[in-house]
């Protein structure tokens, strides 16, 4: 309903991918393909419609939102599962600051729903019809770590692991000598940060490090950081949003980047998808969003584990 009176139009899209995205710390299921004349292809299911979705964008669709099956290998616990359901949806021609907006009334219509006036998980509480809060990741980490980020990002968006690693040794948190810039500030995040965004009301956790955003575009107002929001509730990442990055070039940059780190920790890389880059360079300017459908269920019901929300879990099966 928000979506159709909004002008969207619902899209499906093949869950079969020639790459299944290139994010250092997202891990794919992987098959094969047999050709007719019996040559092996390797194929991923997508752990996002987002390469697709964009593709359509750039085949000129303007508005377009898809409810999809997605698969993430290494996932599983009380909010991860296997196999989960993604709503995303992007906007062209339109800020990403239109996807907080979109994001605040589909709390509430999910709340309205259900009968709920609050959204819970594991004691924590929500109210959903309240404007989310919004604040900044260097703000954040400020008010919960006491760390001043920029103090290590250059303004050319580079970055400085020993004062970043010295603020956070300052602060008590924990530092390993093989830890890179990017390992710090995940920690930071995911011990200081996140366990403190959503409570009474909704947060989007805004303006992203670039090095942190491989696909939005860098800030006009701040190129140390990019257009990338997530939203939390209960301390729980709901979504993920993106001022779309539409430069091919600075693109490929970022994924073969990623790999690299890709190799180094995991000895293991994705193929790059080589339609996908080639849509960017005729993609119009345009901002989207991944929301964890499922995890909004858990909220909206107080549930406590995703399995309860699903209607088959995958079994687990440990010999």
């Amino acid at each position: 309903m928000f979506f159709a009176s909004n002008d969207f139009i619902e899209v499906d899209t093949a869950t079969l991918q020639v790459s299944p995205g290139n994010e250092a710390h997202l891990h794919a299921f992987e098959t094969e393909a047999l050709t007719t004349d019996g040559r092996v292809l390797p194929l991923y299911l997508h752990t996002s419609p987002e390469f697709a979705c964009k593709k359509l964008l750039a085949a000129g669709e303007e508005r377009i939102a898809c409810f999809a099956h997605v698969y993430r290998n290494r996932e599983r616990g009380p909010l991860h599962h296997p196999e989960f359901t993604m709503l995303e949806w992007y906007r062209a021609d339109e800020s990403y600051e239109i996807l907080m907006a979109d994001c605040a009334a589909l709390l509430g219509l999910a709340a309205e729903t259900v009968g709920a006036k609050k959204f819970s998980y594991r004691g924590a509480e929500v109210d959903p019809f309240l404007l989310p809060e919004r604040i900044s990741v260097a703000a954040a980490f400020e008010r919960y770590a006491g760390i001043d980020l920029f103090a290590s990002i250059g303004f050319d968006g580079s970055t400085d692991r020993e004062r970043l690693a010295a603020d956070m040794r300052q602060a008590g948190i924990r530092v390993a000598d093989d830890d890179l810039w990017p390992d710090l500030f995940s920690r930071v995040l995911v011990e200081k940060v996140e366990p403190n965004l959503g409570f009474g009301r909704a947060t989007i956790l805004d303006e992203y490090p670039v090095s942190e955003a491989a696909l939005a575009r860098p800030s006009a107002g701040d190129h140390r950081v990019a257009e990338r929001f997530e939203l939390y509730a209960c301390g729980v990442e709901l979504a993920n949003a993106f001022g779309e990055l539409t430069n091919a070039k600075e693109q490929r940059r970022r994924f073969e980047i990623e790999m690299a780190e890709k190799q180094r920790v995991y000895g293991e890389t994705y193929p790059l998808d080589e339609d996908f880059l080639a849509a960017l360079a005729v993609m119009p300017a345009a901002s989207g969003i991944a929301l964890g459908f499922d995890r909004l269920v858990m909220l909206a019901t107080g549930a406590s584990r995703i399995e309860q929300v699903l209607w088959a879990p995958v079994a687990e099966y440990d010999p």
